[in-house]
């Protein structure tokens, strides 16, 4: 059996020079390696040719604690270099067992409670000391499509999913973005509340030197910077709702902070819509000046032609030419009919005439022309009553036939009259037709060279109405994008508002805190005690095999 005096004895036995060699010194990875190289070459064979009991000692003797006078530094078999003086126990360190480790962390209890009880006293200690918050959360569906106030809106709506999703997520960081908490800030006046601007140890000297315009924007910055770090918005997957997280140190402070935010971002997306409207608004009414110069321009165009060419229109669009050469037709058929009967009837007159009878004729109407056929008739009656009565040679009866002959004679003198006045009317008739007749023919040449020049005059009116066109529809939608500007047509709504918070969100409970901080110096006490008792282990020397 392995005793320590043994060891001793052999290691006194041993010839002084080789007790004595000198140890090469080198760097830490050589001596490292060499006590491995030596571990591995004891473990392989030494330790193999010994007995069980033997090992069994071996591995007792750190606990035997045998002296030093009796402890030889281990020599390596492959170099024949002696075992590094500074970890001499790097060569036992397969032979650590359960009873080591409980002896170490029974030799470092007092470093385990020291580190449990400072973990405890800063954990107690962040508990009381450290700045609550107290979180809220707000619910908002963003949804993609805006209010359809008018049927042809300056904005359109997609209705892909993707490009919705990718709308939402941009309304999302609107949401979150510098503008919305610049109206939150000015709104709450952030930049005096010492929450968000909090003063530093050199700010009555920085202040010094500074003017008033720099201070507010430092103020400014700083509240924007402590507003950011305190917002966050997410989007729920599958969904258009976003969920805002807003904390404070106080949880009246973190649910105004939140109602201002949405309100702030509502605000943010109106005024955005609005601003577009009005840069296209500033556009079209930019371009309606020179369109309402081009439809005046286009419309005097039109007048001068017309007035350079004479041209007249009703007020159905017809041109006065067309409408005088119509007329004139129309004239110009009456008078010919007119015409027409005037020589008909100088002629059936002046075939009775010829004829002999002016007596029967009814061409030959006149008052004149009744009584003189009436006295005729009476007389032509009492003639026949007195040839029946007196004979031919009456003397009454020759007075009656000279009458008649007077009244024959009286009757062509008026026939005749009535035919020349037939026949001026005739001549005054045939020279009307002729006037009327020329007049239309000219006319008629009018209107051939006014229809030419109406085919230019359309195309001017063409031209003009198109500008005139286009011009009221621009002027109409430019009034239409102004009216926009003051409709809100954000479809965003508050599903869920902000509760105040029963309890602070960080830091966590005392109890809590307290519980974690032991746990932690547990841990960390065990591990000092773990790490002390290697290191001693490491550096203690170790016992020769026999």
């Amino acid at each position: 059996m392995y005793r320590p005096d043994e060891a001793g004895k052999q290691g006194a036995s041993q010839p002084a020079r080789e007790q004595r060699a000198p140890v090469e010194r080198g760097s830490l990875l050589d001596l490292l390696s060499s006590d491995l190289h030596e571990a591995k070459s004891g473990a392989d064979g030494s330790a193999t040719d010994r007995p069980a009991e033997v090992q069994h000692q071996s591995r007792d003797i750190p606990k035997a604690s045998p002296h030093p006078a009796d402890l030889v530094p281990p020599v390596s078999r492959a170099a024949g270099a002696p075992r590094d003086s500074y970890f001499p126990g790097l060569s036992g360190l397969s032979r650590i067992g359960v009873d080591d480790i409980i002896g170490w962390l029974r030799d470092g209890l007092i470093w385990i409670v020291l580190a449990l009880v400072l973990c405890v006293g800063a954990a107690l200690a962040y508990a009381m000391t450290a700045t609550p918050r107290y979180t809220v959360y707000t619910d908002i569906v963003v949804d993609p499509s805006n209010l359809n106030v008018v049927s042809d809106d300056v904005f359109t709506t997609n209705p892909q999913r993707d490009a919705q999703l990718l709308e939402v997520e941009s309304k999302l960081r609107i949401l979150t973005s510098r503008n919305v908490l610049s109206r939150v800030i000015t709104q709450m006046r952030l930049t005096e509340d010492p929450e968000f601007v909090k003063p530093s140890a050199f700010s009555s000297l920085k202040n010094l030197f500074s003017t008033k315009a720099e201070q507010q924007a430092g103020n400014e910055l700083a509240a924007m910077r402590a507003l950011s770090e305190r917002v966050e918005a997410r989007r729920e997957e599958r969904s258009f709702v976003v969920v805002m997280k807003v904390w404070s140190e106080e949880p009246a402070k973190a649910v105004t902070l939140s109602d201002a935010i949405v309100a702030a971002f509502e605000q943010e997306l109106f005024q955005s819509a609005a601003e577009s409207a009005g840069r296209v608004a500033q556009s079209l009414n930019a371009r309606l000046d020179e369109l309402r110069h081009n439809v005046t321009e286009s419309e005097r165009a039109v007048e001068d032609f017309r007035r350079k060419n004479g041209l007249q229109s009703t007020n159905d669009g017809q041109l006065v030419s067309n409408q005088l050469s119509n007329e004139l037709n129309t004239q110009v058929l009456d008078a010919q009919q007119r015409f027409i009967q005037a020589d008909t009837r100088y002629r059936q007159m002046n075939d009775a005439i010829t004829q002999g009878r002016t007596a029967s004729a009814s061409e030959f109407e006149s008052v004149n022309m009744t009584n003189l056929r009436e006295q005729y008739n009476v007389l032509q009656q009492q003639i026949a009553s007195m040839q029946r009565t007196y004979g031919e040679r009456h003397p009454r009866l020759v007075n009656a036939r000279s009458e008649r002959a007077n009244l024959e004679s009286a009757m062509a003198d008026e026939a005749r009259r009535i035919l020349d006045r037939a026949k001026a009317d005739m001549d005054r008739e045939q020279q009307a037709f002729s006037a009327l007749r020329a007049k239309a023919s000219d006319e008629k040449s009018n209107v051939f060279s006014d229809n030419e020049a109406q085919v230019q005059l359309r195309d001017l009116e063409r031209d003009a109405r198109a500008k005139a066109a286009i011009y009221e529809t621009h002027l109409a939608r430019a009034q239409q994008i102004t009216e926009r500007q003051q409709i809100d047509t954000t479809n965003v709504r508050v599903i869920s508002r902000a509760l105040p918070p029963n309890a602070r969100s960080w830091p966590p409970r005392t109890v809590v805190l307290v519980a974690g901080g032991g746990f932690l110096g547990t841990i960390l006490g065990i591990s000092l005690a773990l790490a002390l008792g290697l290191w001693r282990y490491i550096r203690r020397p170790q016992p020769l095999a026999p």
